[in-house]
């Protein structure tokens, strides 16, 4: 609990920075390549981290990493300040915060659509057109698959769950019939 909101602290501090500057984007591109980087080389998150290596060659390391993809100078800072308050293994929590708190800058929301069958593209667009609407801002739609639904869709947006699902309905007349009510 306490990693989470020190990554929150750390994604935030970052964030005003890129709004002060006007570059929140391109913080949000580089540190999420940089993330994507280490979560898909064990070995090179190792290199960052273990304190098994000495300090020094695990921070040389973290500087050939950021000269080769040619970091800003303030993502560069960032990591270097991570690296050396023993945060750099926060790196994908922070990450995550970072894209969220970014999204909401945007005034884009994250939503997530979960369906019992695959859905068209078209349905998926017209969903995601609706959302916008709805919130007045930009909707990022995740969509899965859920055959347990039996039909239908399950729509969440921030704490708002819009459950037009079979398997729910069903549920719910279930428990009317329970009470006696006519359905």
């Amino acid at each position: 609990m306490k990693n989470l909101a020190v990554s929150r602290r750390y994604a935030k501090a970052l964030l005003l920075i890129g709004k002060e500057d006007g570059q929140a984007e391109l913080y949000r591109a580089q540190l999420g390549e940089f993330s994507k980087l280490i979560s898909q080389n064990k070995q090179l998150e190792q290199a960052f981290t273990n304190p098994l290596y000495d300090t020094e060659g695990r921070k040389r390391v973290l500087l050939a990493v950021i000269e080769l993809l040619d970091l800003s100078k303030i993502v560069k800072a960032f990591l270097l300040l991570l690296f050396d308050k023993g945060r750099i293994g926060l790196l994908d929590s922070i990450n995550d915060f970072y894209q969220k708190l970014a999204d909401e800058f945007k005034g884009v929301a994250l939503a997530s659509l979960v369906s019992a069958t695959e859905l068209s593209s078209e349905a998926i667009e017209k969903i995601r057109e609706s959302l916008s609407k709805v919130t007045g801002k930009e909707v990022k739609l995740e969509v899965k698959q859920d055959p347990e639904l039996i039909g239908g869709v399950v729509t969440r947006i921030g704490d708002l769950v819009l459950d037009g699902s079979v398997r729910t309905q069903l549920l719910n007349m279930r428990e009317s019939l329970k009470r006696g009510e006519s359905v």
